[in-house]
């Protein structure tokens, strides 16, 4: 029934000049053909292409899908009405233990950033307090970090610049800003796909690379070094620092004996657990706190010899005055002036918050057998930036050494940043008398042994070598640059590599041109399938044609994945080649893998029709054919003009099989491509056309793309043959295994066996996951000896059999045997009928029906 839409879509085309195919192109021609399924046997099945309309209802969300979102946006919803007192246990240990953590750390890393301590202080209660709502991760821990405190600190020291009447914390806070507003963005719109574009490689080099330039910067204020400054490239201050040793003070006192202790506490207790493992919890606690203990002493140190200096002055850098409770809350200050000065920061930022938080939280997840929604956590991430600055703080995000200790200490929720909130809004109120004689120095050796471990040691180097060596570059060009000049083109650097790297692999790529080899799987010395079986626990089945216990594999023809090369690949059949490719099929790749198939075919067949060129000037300029020389030694030699320089011995092409395994999209460039080649086979084959076959294709809108341009169905040739298209379909029981059906010829095989023995459905390997069971192989082998029809067969079943593919794509295959099946089939049915014998396929593929696996 044609409805009043389709009329007027009909009308507008025909106005437009637009031609219109037929829905199901061919689909007579195909369906009449003499394989025609019976449907007494078997029920037809014509698969309907997806529609246009299907793209704007998938956008759509249903009420239930937003009603699902309204709820991820807030997960805590889905565990808090079940916590426990024993969980509360593991959160307290956990969050006290962070607490202590962050409190030292928040206030170094501000120091990084170009603020004062305090700013560190509000940015860790922000995130921590935060976080709980909108975690998917248990054990990640919002606040400063290094990275982004270094990030932070280049971006203030440029702005005070540009902007010198602008606070250093209001720049901040603008950053912090206008970041976690686009990342709140990402988040909302659930584009969290977006950081998997960074590869771990570029993430690696950006770390180590990051960690080495905030060391560096802050061995100045460890040695109590001035006169220059420390935001110049690493390399710079490195040398300045060398120069300016001469110059060292008191803090370096301070400074070397503070690292030196973190690294001996921490060994100590790495080896304590070693060789006392009764005590290794102890030790992981007296280890995580060793931060907490080296302020704490030189604190107290600091004050012992600055006690009767006066208020202001001290014998080394100590941090002074620290303002009691939330001194800097108010509503940022954000205006065009800021806002217009920062957007070019905004893309290192907005890099920086992302990476290191969403590849901390995927690596704890796997660890802890659980999985976070980056989407999420970037929701996460900007409500905290974008709300924490109206309490004073600046850019935080996910911290590796804080993360890592809350794991370790035993955390079981997210509402541990609650209890880890609290210590830290004490430390605000209780703590700024104490935090007055902490000396720089040790805050500065605080940092430097905190970004030793996110320095990526040689051994994962080496892993990175064995995985995948062309990347190992990648990552020392991405420290290079970031090492000798700044951190934000160090991570342009390293992520742009990595995409070229990718683009020119996908440019380059080639398929690969299949061969057929028999298989046995064999356990010890026996041969599965071989005691009679039909089929074993280990998917081995035994061929109902013959004795043999093998089935077909296709494996690249140069071994070039790595396979024994001593097997011999047989040639799928004169003529006939099978493609694969490797690195999917669209636009940047469709060129050159085309054109590497087109060669391989020119090189290794011949033309179908040697004499199709009436006179010499007949000939294109680009194959020019044989010389005068070659012509005239063909006649001396009594060989036809056309046959000279031809290859005789090579067949004529008849079928490609394109594998689309590795295929989930088409766009128009790779279509069109595709196209181009079909005519240009089409022309060297004339006047044959090339049957194309397509198997394993997984994606519906790949197949309407390839109807649309032609595939799926046989071409159109001047002597009519492709109205007698051999179709071979496979078809499947609808019940499988547990069928009426089934349980029927179980019985049956056993009446007839004499015996109750192990005879099992078996799974058919084709176009479906389950098909007909073992004793209708055993049937059919009957039949092929004359002893029952196929229809037969059928029909005594009380299963009910469908075929699988659409009768209306009949070149479309699910694997590649069948679709080699179906190509040889119709090129031997083709020669016997241009040899005036019956259109008839040879029996081995004509009468395969649920059992199409060699």
């Amino acid at each position: 029934m044609v409805t009043t839409a389709t009329r007027v879509g009909h009308i507008l085309a025909k106005g437009l000049g637009i031609k219109l195919r037929d829905k199901e192109p061919y689909v007579d021609e195909v369906t009449r053909g003499e394989s025609v399924l019976s449907t007494a046997t078997t029920d037809t099945f014509v698969e309907e292409p997806p529609r246009s309309a299907d793209v704007l209802l998938e956008l759509v969300p249903t009420g239930r899908q937003t009603l699902n979102y309204i709820i991820s946006l807030f997960p805590f919803l889905s565990w808090i009405g079940h916590y426990n007192l024993q969980w509360l246990i593991g959160d307290l240990v956990a969050g006290i233990t962070i607490g202590a953590v962050v409190v030292p750390q928040g206030m170094a890393y501000a120091q990084i950033a170009n603020l004062e301590v305090q700013f560190g202080l509000y940015s860790s209660f922000m995130g921590v307090l935060i976080y709980w709502f909108f975690a998917t991760s248990k054990d990640i821990t919002i606040g400063p970090v290094a990275v982004m405190s270094q990030v932070t600190g280049g971006v203030v020291a440029d702005m005070l610049v540009a902007l010198p009447n602008v606070p250093s914390h209001v720049i901040a806070s603008a950053l912090a800003i206008l970041a976690g507003s686009i990342v709140l963005f990402i988040g909302l719109v659930r584009w969290g796909w977006f950081v998997d574009m960074i590869s771990l490689t570029a993430l690696s080099a950006f770390m180590t690379g990051s960690a080495i330039t905030i060391a560096v910067g802050q061995f100045p204020t460890l040695m109590g070094i001035t006169g220059f400054s420390t935001r110049d490239a690493p390399y710079i201050v490195f040398i300045h620092t060398l120069q300016g040793l001469p110059r060292t003070k008191l803090d370096a006192a301070m400074g070397l004996t503070a690292l030196a202790m973190l690294y001996l506490i921490r060994s100590a207790c790495s080896l304590a657990a070693k060789r006392w493992p009764r005590h290794q919890r102890l030790a992981f606690f007296l280890s995580t706190l060793r931060t907490v203990f080296v302020i704490l002493l030189y604190t107290m140190i600091s004050w012992l010899v600055n006690m009767n200096m006066p208020r202001g002055k001290a014998k080394f850098k100590i941090l002074f005055d620290v303002p009691r409770g939330f001194q800097n809350a108010a509503v940022p200050v954000l205006n065009q002036e800021i806002a217009s000065n920062l957007v070019s920061y905004l893309p290192s930022t907005v890099i920086v918050l992302l990476i290191e938080h969403i590849a901390i939280s995927k690596s704890f997840g796997r660890v802890n057998n659980y999985t976070i929604n980056p989407s999420q956590e970037m929701v996460a991430i900007g409500v905290t930036n974008v709300l924490g600055p109206f309490l004073g703080g600046y850019a935080a995000t996910g911290s590796f050494s804080r993360t890592a200790i809350k794991s370790k200490a035993g955390v079981r929720s997210p509402f541990a940043g609650v209890i880890t909130a609290i210590v830290v809004l004490l430390a605000i109120y209780a703590l700024p008398a104490v935090f007055y004689y902490i000396p720089n120095a040790s805050l500065a050796a605080v940092i430097i042994h905190a970004v030793g471990d996110l320095i990526t040691p040689p051994n994962t180097l080496y892993q990175f070598w064995l995985v995948s060596p062309l990347e190992v570059p990648v990552f020392f060009v991405g420290v290079i640059v970031t090492v000798f000049s700044t951190i934000e083109i160090g991570i342009y650097c390293t992520i742009s590599l990595s995409a070229l790297i990718l683009i020119v692999r996908l440019l380059k790529s080639k398929g690969r041109f299949l061969g057929r080899v028999k298989v046995r799987s064999v356990v010890g010395d026996r041969v599965l399938g071989q005691d009679g079986r039909q089929s074993s626990d280990y998917g081995t089945f035994k061929d109902p044609t013959s004795d043999a216990t093998y089935r077909s594999v296709f494996l690249p023809i140069t071994h070039s994945d790595g396979s024994n090369p001593e097997v011999e690949l047989d040639s799928p059949y004169p003529g006939v080649f099978i493609y694969r490719f490797s690195e999917g099929f669209n636009y940047p790749s469709a060129s050159h893998t085309l054109e590497y198939m087109t060669d391989y075919i020119f090189k290794h067949t011949r033309r179908t029709n040697a004499t199709h060129f009436d006179r010499p000037g007949d000939r294109p300029w680009n194959d020019p054919g044989p010389s005068r020389r070659a012509l005239k030694a063909g006649k001396a030699a009594g060989i036809d003009a056309a046959h000279v320089g031809v290859n005789q011995d090579l067949p004529t092409l008849k079928a490609v099989i394109l594998d689309f395994s590795s295929v989930n999209h088409v766009d128009i460039t790779s279509v069109q491509n595709l196209i181009d080649v079909r005519n240009q086979l089409d022309r060297y084959t004339a006047p044959e056309v090339v049957d194309w076959h397509i198997a394993c294709i997984t994606n519906r809108w790949t197949k309407r793309a390839l109807v649309s341009a032609g595939f799926g169905y046989p071409s159109a040739r001047p002597d009519g043959l492709h109205h007698r298209w051999q179709s071979i379909f496979s078809v499947a029981e609808i019940g499988g295994e547990s069928s009426a059906a089934a349980v029927a010829e179980l019985a049956e095989n056993e009446k007839e066996l004499g015996s109750a023995s192990r005879v099992a459905s078996r799974t058919n390997d084709i176009e479906i996951g389950k098909s007909s069971s073992s004793s209708l192989d055993h049937d059919l082998k009957i039949a092929r000896s004359g002893g029952k029809s196929h229809d037969a067969v059928l029909r005594k079943r009380d299963g009910r059999t469908v075929a699988v593919q659409g009768m209306n794509r009949p070149l479309f295959h699910v694997d590649l045997t069948s679709a080699l099946q179906s190509a040889i089939t119709n090129i031997e049915a083709r020669n016997e009928s241009e040899t005036g014998d019956r259109l008839t396929p040879p029996p081995v593929y004509g009468k395969s029906l649920a059992q199409t696996t060699l």
